[in-house]
């Protein structure tokens, strides 16, 4: 029987050569916004490793909409320009499909590297700035409090998700995903332990998917029609029945469906600190499963997904189309060429690379190297 995790899948337009996701990692290694000859090596090691798919770490499309000041940014030329080397090098060299993550922080923005401590930094700091939100209601005691978004500050953002969308398409990209999970803005509108507003951007479930879907609609209409447009999401917050649910979150995956969604990427958690995660193997898995069965829109589950076996029961047992992996990716960025030795598949591989001491699986990519320019 052949392998569910190495067959391929097609995203709108884009057909994937099988359903091994590099899931967005941010690597607090930009400067400026810019990516850096990290990045290169970073990415360049999956686009030859036989992934269907790598999506680039959540990217502001703001310099305040940045989780940190290392983060990836795309607001200017110069972070074009630097991020387009990257893709480039990916495209010319591996044979992966290139995805973006487009985010806004929101009140969890302008905190410190984790290996620096990760804490906040106050927008007195010369490396801070001002953070904003649906609500004036800080993520916990230690951030500052966040500016509540007036209409004119909302209007920015979509024309922010616009322009960098616009970006993402010159660069090459195939795929969008946008970043409505882990208590960043779009998912800080979603839940009602962040959103307190009062006005039509909150209340009821309706109120509080509007703002996340007017910045949908408005890459839709931006991004090709060919290409990919998908949606993270957290399936739930987390902490008790009167935060953000899975029901919840398959009504919105349902809008956004309607809405001319190609996928949608189930996360869970970070928009509190008082959430209490069952954290185990596969973890998130049922709540792909339940959003997949009630919306039927193409799901990639993610979350402590490590073993070859078990993702291809996951997608057997149909409780998702893809399958994204991030740590077990940074402990192996080999994984793909493991697991089609395991499920006795094929995946490709860099020509360089053939003289392992393993008998590859596949064909080597073709175009690789890339002939010189003259």
């Amino acid at each position: 029987m052949s392998s569910r995790l190495f067959s391929p899948i097609s995203l709108s337009e884009i057909e994937l050569r099988n359903r091994i996701i590099v899931a967005p990692m941010c690597q607090y290694s930009a400067v400026d916004g810019n990516a850096t000859d990290w990045h290169l090596m970073h990415l360049g090691q999956f686009a030859v490793s036989g992934v269907g798919l790598i999506l680039i770490e959540a990217t502001g499309v703001s310099e305040e909409g940045r989780i940190s000041p290392g983060c990836l940014g795309l607001w200017s030329d110069e972070n074009q320009a630097a991020l387009s080397r990257v893709v480039t090098f990916c495209q010319d060299y591996g044979n992966a499909k290139m995805g973006i993550q487009l985010a806004h922080a929101g009140r969890k923005a302008s905190t410190d590297l984790p290996w620096l401590g990760g804490a906040p930094i106050p927008a007195s700091d010369p490396r801070g700035w001002q953070t904003l939100a649906p609500s004036a209601a800080p993520y916990s005691d230690a951030f500052d409090m966040p500016l509540a978004l007036d209409e004119a500050g909302m209007q920015k953002i979509v024309d922010d998700f616009i322009a960098a969308t616009k970006r993402a398409d010159a660069i090459g990209f195939d795929v969008i995903e946008l970043h409505m999970a882990h208590g960043y803005l779009l998912h800080q509108f979603l839940s009602p332990l962040s959103n307190q507003r009062n006005d039509e951007f909150g209340g009821a479930l309706d109120g509080r998917m509007r703002f996340p879907l007017q910045v949908f609609n408005a890459v839709r209409a931006a991004w090709p029609q060919h290409k990919a447009l998908g949606v993270r999401i957290s399936a739930t917050d987390w902490v008790d029945s009167s935060s953000w649910d899975v029901n919840e979150a398959s009504q919105f995956t349902a809008a956004l469906k309607a809405a001319g969604a190609d996928f949608i990427d189930v996360s869970s958690g970070g928009n509190s600190p008082d959430q209490q995660i069952d954290v185990g193997p596969g973890y998130q898995t049922g709540f792909a499963a339940t959003i997949k069965r009630e919306t039927g829109l193409p799901t990639m589950a993610v979350g402590q997904i490590t073993e070859p076996s078990q993702a291809e029961a996951i997608l057997r047992s149909d409780q998702a189309d893809m399958i994204a992996l991030a740590r077990g990716m940074l402990y192996n960025p080999r994984w793909a060429w493991h697991a089609a030795e395991a499920l006795n598949a094929e995946a490709a591989y860099a020509p360089q690379y053939m003289r392992t001491n393993r008998a590859l699986r596949g064909l080597p990519i073709p175009g690789n190297p890339p002939t010189p320019q003259k």
